[in-house]
């Protein structure tokens, strides 16, 4: 969805023993935007976000952005349409399916 290479490191691979070996130690996306993540190891907490939102404000061109909103959509839900907003800039905010909600925006040319 978001373009770029994707690396992705098991604890087994990593030599480390503080997690399932099949779970992910370390990944990255490396792209337009970076994103970095891993699995929660035994006994930490799988994620739960409440009253926060990643956000994606001018990360990439109109087009970029406009196709990311639109994937994160699917299977998701749109709480706010990406638009033009009075001020002139271009947001919108979605739910993905994991349940973690974006708000992405740009400001047109």
């Amino acid at each position: 969805m978001f373009g770029g290479d994707l690396a992705i490191h098991t604890f087994a691979e990593s030599d480390r023993t503080d997690g399932p070996p099949e779970a992910i130690a370390h990944g990255i996306l490396a792209g337009p935007v970076s994103l970095h993540a891993t699995d929660a190891s035994p006994g930490e907490e799988t994620v739960a976000m409440a009253g926060m939102s990643l956000v994606l404000l001018g990360a990439a061109d109109a087009a970029t952005l406009t196709q990311w909103f639109a994937d994160l959509s699917s299977h998701g839900t749109v709480i706010d349409p990406l638009q033009e907003r009075p001020w002139g800039a271009c947001d919108g905010q979605v739910r993905d399916r994991f349940s973690i909600r974006w708000l992405i925006g740009y400001e047109p040319a």
